[in-house]
């Protein structure tokens, strides 16, 4: 089947099995699949979530034919089985980040609306992975025998710690070649280093501030914050900040900002630095409170880490990216806590960052603890195998862009020969009410993920045709 051919059976496919590929979407979304080691058990190592997820995608690839297996709950495959048993390795994810709030539309069900849909999920990562079942579904159909095995690997660990990756190769080799659908086209062929850490203030006793939270996720900028403080005098609200009088002195403060990736923190707006900024301005806090405050307006007032001294830059990555994502206050003592998120470039390290961001911390009587590192991740964006990739987003889309580097952490880092692949456009407009992952009312458009399935289904061709 020549690529023409393959195009109309692709168009063919989404006539006649759209509506399949969205029961599948509202199946997998309807499944509140987020980590939650409290309740891990053997079979289910990051608890009955991800575990029911995982046994949900298993069971509609096995429907589709394929040879599925679970690697004791870490993760589980699908193979189409080819001539040869070089893989080329399809991998996403079926857990998701906690809901957070702010949502419009209910987070666990799938909602279709002006060419959209909404849920979480819908985009990271559940809808992009349904969508690449059915391209290799396809190809496994009208293209056999194929030269290789198709090997879809669904994880259920993307979110947090990747543990589900690290146990698949500690029994598996890796795929001869490899895909994530969990980003963004054309095709991401390095993904910056990723280290986040935890600052944690001193202990306060009889402290002004009662109250603390803000965030829902490491790896997100905040969209609230929320502050329970003590003050002498009347607190008002300004025009990002509501203020309500609980009496005796005591206000609720309540900000609003924008969510959105920590990969990609331009585009949203930080509660949790937009609250910070309201302590400080109405004087709210004791000593010991508000040199903590001064550290976190130093943390969340650049994203590229310039007021901590860690800004960094190289031709490939670009300027490092800084997020805080959560912050609290610790039950019984005062202590307040701040996560840090960083997107690194190869001219910086996880060592140097920790060493500057615990400088700072200490000047405000504060440690940081660096609790994960992963370095940054380069291929060759000449390969064959990616020019496959980038080949066959060029003929469907008509466009001509390159091959790029990413702030986000996937899968494809983890892999000897690896790239991210869709499903999200570059310079796609979405209306206000459609978020982005991550975020609450998360969305995509119905016309980019029928895109990206023909993009699959060519690249999936493309690589059966490669010296892998």
């Amino acid at each position: 089947m020549d690529e023409r051919e393959l195009l109309a059976a692709a168009d063919e496919y989404l006539e006649r099995h759209w509506d399949d590929v969205l029961r599948d979407m509202g199946e997998l979304i309807s499944i509140e699949s987020v980590e939650d080691l409290t309740a891990a058990q053997p079979g289910a190592p990051f608890g009955p979530g991800p575990r029911a997820a995982l046994t949900c995608a298993l069971d509609m690839a096995a429907g589709y034919g394929f040879e599925v297996c679970d690697c004791e709950g870490y993760l589980g495959y699908a193979d189409a089985v080819g001539l040869s048993a070089t893989q080329i390795g399809v991998i996403g994810h079926v857990d998701v980040v906690p809901v957070g709030s702010g949502w419009a539309y209910p987070p666990f069900s799938l909602t279709r609306k002006d060419g959209f849909l909404l849920g979480r999920g819908t985009s990271d990562d559940k809808g992009p992975m349904v969508v690449a079942l059915h391209a290799a579904r396809l190809v496994k159909d009208a293209c056999g025998p194929l030269p290789y095995t198709v090997r879809l690997m669904f994880g259920a660990n993307e979110e947090t710690n990747m543990k589900d990756v690290e146990h698949y190769r500690a029994h598996h080799a890796d795929p001869a070649f490899l895909f994530t659908p969990d980003a963004e086209f054309p095709v991401g062929y390095g993904e910056a280093g990723i280290c986040s850490g935890t600052v944690e203030g001193p202990v306060i006793e009889g402290g002004d501030i009662v109250e603390f939270e803000g965030g829902a996720a490491v790896n997100a900028v905040p969209g609230q914050a929320r502050a329970v403080v003590r003050s002498p005098r009347a607190l008002a609200s300004s025009g990002e900040v509501e203020a309500t009088a609980l009496g005796d002195g005591m206000f609720d403060l309540f900000a609003r900002g924008k969510s959105a990736h920590a990969s990609t923190p331009e585009l949203g707006r930080n509660a949790i630095g937009i609250l910070v900024g309201y302590l400080l301005e109405n004087g709210v806090g004791t000593p010991e409170e508000r040199a903590f405050l001064e550290f976190e307006r130093r943390l969340l007032s650049a994203s590229d880490g310039s007021g901590l001294g860690i800004e960094a830059h190289d031709d490939d990555f670009g300027d490092l990216t800084c997020v805080g994502g959560v912050a609290s206050l610790v039950d019984g003592d005062g202590r307040l806590r701040q996560t840090i998120d960083c997107r690194y470039p190869t001219t910086t390290s996880a060592a140097l960052i920790a060493q500057r961001v615990a400088a700072a911390a200490c000047e405000a009587g504060a440690t940081f603890s660096l609790d994960h590192d992963k370095r940054p991740f380069l291929t060759s964006p000449d390969s064959e195998a990616v020019q496959a990739l980038l080949g066959a987003y060029q003929r469907v889309t008509g466009r001509d862009d390159g091959a790029f580097t990413m702030k986000g952490g996937t899968y494809a880092r983890l892999f000897t020969r690896a790239a991210s692949f869709g499903p999200e456009m570059p310079d796609e407009v979405r209306p206000a009410w459609v978020g982005t992952m991550h975020g609450p009312d998360e969305g995509i458009s119905e016309e980019t993920l029928k895109d990206a399935f023909r993009i699959y289904v060519l690249s999936l061709a493309a690589l059966m045709k490669c010296a892998l």
